[in-house]
């Protein structure tokens, strides 16, 4: 039997307690195995998940843990490439979340560490390893759209009564594209097999240098795109991609199982809605479960930092376009 790899969590954030360390401990073959925060407080629902887990009161002592072969990090946006070195360097693989840097050039670094550490390093891009996105790629790629024209993305909530909310403070990588950007870029990206060629519109609403509201539009080569991203509206998110021949649409294509059931619709030139749709799916189980393969060398992860890398250019392009973020 294949020993199972050992995780430790860099930082005791809401969502690794909520949802990731939940999902490195429910993945067959991994063991949550450490935790590092000085808070007692925090630590104690890691603990009641994982008995045994140790906890470290330092980023710098989980990573000299010898029985930890991976990190999860966590932390705010502008320590990801930071910890991410750090981790590799010590020798652990190294799940980082979302968006990996804040400009596409902050990514090189950690590319440059894991090409030179030979370790897998991965942006926590989780969306691709649902089958659902794996379906749409399939359909794409197999004509059902005949040829794509549009493409249209929405993905909102509203925190705007959480003003201590790290997503609302522009100095530790607030902003809607950097957190939920991503996933309408990147996803249109990654379905379509394609790069935009030029940003033709971005009219993006700032409140204390985050951007808050970012209507974008994109020309990519035989189509377009609009996205709507938004920390300041009612919770939405759908994608549709939109053919001559036919279209296909997403109800829940990020946070499938919360937002709402992983359903995918699609219909052509005979009007016939087909519909198929995944329940009970944890696409976070199946990023670490994906994570393991790559370190076993099983399988390559389907989701590279050069991807990553990939959707933070389009987030660059945007910002650009609206004639740059403002000085903090």
């Amino acid at each position: 039997m294949t020993d199972p790899i050992r995780w430790g969590v860099l930082g005791a954030s809401d969502f690794a307690r909520r949802t990731m360390a939940p999902a490195i401990h429910a993945s067959a073959g991994h063991v949550l195995a450490a935790l590092a925060t000085r808070s007692a407080e925090k630590a104690a629902p890691f603990a009641a998940l994982a008995p045994g887990l140790r906890v470290h009161d330092g980023y710098d002592a989980m990573l000299a843990d010898p029985e930890i072969d991976a990190v999860y990090v966590p932390l705010p946006h502008t320590m990801h490439v930071e910890w991410g070195v750090k981790a590799l360097e010590a020798g652990k693989h190294v799940l980082v979340e979302k968006p990996v840097g804040m400009t596409e050039a902050e990514i090189a670094p950690l590319i440059a560490a894991r090409d030179a550490t030979g370790l897998q390093a991965a942006e926590a891009y989780m969306i691709v390893h649902h089958p659902q996105w794996q379906f749409v790629r399939e359909l794409i790629d197999g004509g059902a759209l005949g040829t794509l024209r549009h493409v249209e993305g929405v993905f909102t909530y509203d925190n705007a009564s959480d003003p201590a909310n790290i997503r609302n403070a522009a100095a530790t990588g607030g902003g809607a594209l950097p957190d939920i950007g991503v996933y309408t870029y990147g996803c249109t990206r990654w379905a379509t097999r394609s790069e935009p060629e030029a940003i033709t519109h971005a009219d993006i609403e700032w409140q204390a240098g985050c951007d808050v509201v970012a209507r974008v539009s994109a020309r990519f080569p035989g189509f377009t795109a609009h996205w709507i991203n938004s920390m300041r509206l009612l919770p939405e998110q759908f994608m549709l991609f939109h053919g001559d021949a036919g279209l296909i649409r997403l109800t829940a294509p990020f946070n499938a199982a919360k937002f709402g059931e992983a359903v995918v619709e699609w219909r052509g030139r005979d009007f016939v809605t087909h519909r198929r749709s995944w329940p009970g799916v944890n696409q976070y189980v199946l990023q670490v479960e994906a994570f393991g393969a790559a370190i076993r060398g099983e399988a390559a992860f389907p989701w590279t930092l050069r991807d990553a890398a990939g959707t933070q250019r389009v987030i660059d392009m945007a910002y650009a376009a609206a004639g740059g973020r403002p000085a903090v």
